[in-house]
């Protein structure tokens, strides 16, 4: 990994790291953003009594930890992982991952310009971190237009190459939610009403779908730019299956949990 931060560490920033020396009360560490080596003392390690630290982390083992102490004058980084909590950690893996993602996408391109992948990483990368806190953000917005490459300073000579590659394969994160719908009527027009409450879910917004599994189940899928505007279209579709039930037609959902698609 290339990418390093560009603002300087803190106390409570969250950092990844890499196990590099194992002793019997600490652990160090190199923090792979910064350059830089921190410790982790073993009461940092996990809650409770720790009788082998080696049950907990292996040399060469990647970590998510939190900044505890900072002392500049005498380069000491205190870090502990137990006080990152799952959120925090799913951040920024998720973060990293998507800075890898950038950094292959880079290396496509040093491959199609004949050009050495480190020269072409360290000519764009400075331009982008003076504005974004990682180059693939930097990316997305360029692939839907929020930005121009001549307003992010981009080189000239790749910024048309650059513009159409993340059009084509760096497209923003999307929302999705997924589930099923069983429904049985009674009615003497019961195929038709199944048929009409699918159609109403199905102009909800373009981007739903359903798709007949069989016995009266449907798999609906919703996609949209975030969680919450997902959560609001499958309310919708509530809506319209509470429409749909009365004392001859019933029906019942079985959703998952939205997610991003990244």
């Amino acid at each position: 990994m290339l990418y390093r931060k560009q603002t300087a560490l803190e106390e409570d920033d969250i950092v990844l790291c890499k196990v590099t020396k194992i002793f019997p009360n600490s652990v160090f560490v190199d923090l792979l953003e910064y350059d830089t080596q921190g410790m982790i003392h073993i009461s940092e390690v996990s809650p409770g009594r720790i009788r082998n630290i080696r049950d907990y982390v292996s040399v060469g083992r990647q970590l998510v930890c939190k900044v505890l102490r900072l002392d500049n004058n005498r380069g000491h980084i205190d870090l502990s992982l137990r006080r990152v909590n799952s959120h925090q950690k799913q951040e920024k893996l998720g973060n990293i991952k998507q800075e890898m993602k950038a950094e292959n996408f880079i290396k496509q391109i040093s491959v199609r310009e004949d050009v050495k992948f480190e020269d072409l990483y360290n000519l764009l990368a400075p331009i982008i971190l003076k504005k974004y806190d990682y180059v693939y953000l930097a990316f997305r917005e360029l692939s839907t237009g929020q930005i121009t490459a001549k307003k992010l300073g981009l080189p000239d000579d790749y910024s048309k190459v650059i513009v159409k590659a993340c059009k084509e394969k760096f497209l923003p994160p999307k929302a999705i939610l997924t589930g099923k719908i069983m429904m049985r009527t009674y009615h003497n027009d019961g195929v038709e009403r199944v048929q009409q409450a699918l159609l109403d879910i199905e102009q909800i917004s373009k981007t739903i779908s359903v798709r007949y599994l069989g016995a009266g189940s449907y798999r609906f899928e919703i996609e949209d730019s975030t969680i919450k505007a997902a959560e609001k279209q499958y309310v919708s579709l509530e809506d319209i299956m509470l429409k749909f039930q009365d004392k001859l037609s019933v029906y019942s959902i079985k959703r998952g949990k939205a997610s991003m698609n990244e």
